[in-house]
């Protein structure tokens, strides 16, 4: 059996896999990922058919660029599985079945034609204009000038309602640093930052408490394991006085003046 039937029913069946998952998935973002598995899939029947210009667009382009961009912007609004029952527009859910019923029976018509045509293949077509991208270049600003111009069209209307959703109007002016202080402080029950290990202490290890002005121990200074272990270390009476002359305004008593007294 040749490579290219091989590959063709392997990544059609996975793209058509991908599709129906897209329909029946509930989320959003699900449906999202399982149209960009389909578009994965999709590239590499363009590569199979010796297409390489239009297997790389697919992956970079459309599910690289594009399909990604959806689904950032499907995260960032947070649409929900709620939100698909309500309908919006009245009828929807009808015209919706009845241009799927039309879509199934026009790619019947279409397969069914397919087999009574011959096709003379990708590389007879490169040929006749110099090359895959040549050929993909005639088409698309030849043949399919206005085509082309209506995707773009369209793409952009995407990517600028995508930008509408996600933007948010600012009634207020932005808050700065300052303004933010202020509103902190006019609470009345702002507390401050926890004191750090070390404060007022002889060295600033983990393990030794913070002692405030009137010498206790500020529990909350230790971490929950080092008290749990039991590994909290002892403070010493001289770090205690000294916090004691401190509180009273006395000044810092040095180790020469402490020798001196006694």
């Amino acid at each position: 059996m040749d490579f290219e039937p091989v590959m063709f029913w392997i990544s059609g069946t996975f793209a058509v896999i991908g599709a129906l998952g897209m329909v029946i998935s509930k989320k959003a973002v699900h449906s999202a990922l399982f149209l960009a598995f389909t578009m994965l899939n999709l590239a590499v029947l363009y590569a199979v058919q010796s297409a390489p210009f239009l297997a790389v667009a697919q992956v970079v382009v459309y599910t690289g660029a594009v399909m990604m961009l959806f689904l950032f912007v499907l995260m960032m609004v947070g649409v929900d599985s709620s939100d698909s029952l309500i309908e919006e527009i009245k009828g929807q859910r009808v015209l919706a079945i009845l241009g799927g019923i039309g879509l199934i029976v026009f790619f019947i018509f279409l397969m069914g034609g397919s087999m009574y045509r011959t096709f003379v293949g990708v590389e007879s077509v490169d040929a006749t204009y110099g090359g895959n991208i040549q050929g993909l270049a005639a088409l698309m600003f030849g043949k399919y000038v206005l085509i082309f111009e209506a995707t773009a069209a369209l793409l952009i209307t995407a990517v600028l309602g995508a930008m509408i959703l996600t933007h948010r109007e600012r009634l207020t002016p932005k808050k700065s640093q300052g303004d933010m202080a202020k509103e902190l402080f006019a609470k009345g029950d702002y507390r401050g930052p926890l004191p750090p290990p070390g404060v007022f202490a002889r060295h600033n290890a983990v393990d030794t408490p913070a002692l405030l002005p009137d010498g206790s121990i500020a529990k909350s200074s230790l971490p929950d394991a080092i008290v749990a272990r039991g590994d909290v270390r002892s403070v010493d009476y001289d770090d205690m006085a000294e916090i004691q002359i401190l509180s009273e305004g006395l000044g810092i008593v040095s180790d020469s003046e402490t020798e001196d007294d006694k």
